[in-house]
């Protein structure tokens, strides 16, 4: 049973990476991930600086919210996003653990 209990883990972590690598390997959240790693910014700086609509924009960071990779915050109309180092820190360390099992 403790071997069952195992595998069922093994496989729960290979579905939360997996996941994971599946959000953050579309290249414009990847960009906006990196563009949030500086500071806090609003939607407006975000689609200046990728050159996006704030549709597509908006898209993206609602992705990356759900999954708990950013947080936002409003100030009256804008809204202001933010990594969430606390959750993006767990699935690297997470994907760290399963590419060098030791």
């Amino acid at each position: 049973m403790k071997q069952n209990y195992c595998k069922n883990k093994s496989v729960e972590k290979i579905k939360q990476i997996a996941e994971f690598l599946k959000i953050i390997s579309e290249k414009n959240r990847l960009k906006i991930l990196h563009f949030l790693g500086e500071n806090t910014k609003c939607v407006c700086e975000i689609c200046q600086h990728l050159k996006l609509s704030q549709n597509l924009v908006s898209h993206h960071l609602k992705l990356l919210k759900n999954f708990g990779l950013i947080s936002s915050r409003k100030e009256g109309v804008k809204i202001f996003y933010k990594i969430n180092k606390k959750v993006t820190k767990k699935y690297l360390k997470l994907l760290n653990k399963f590419l060098n099992p030791i």
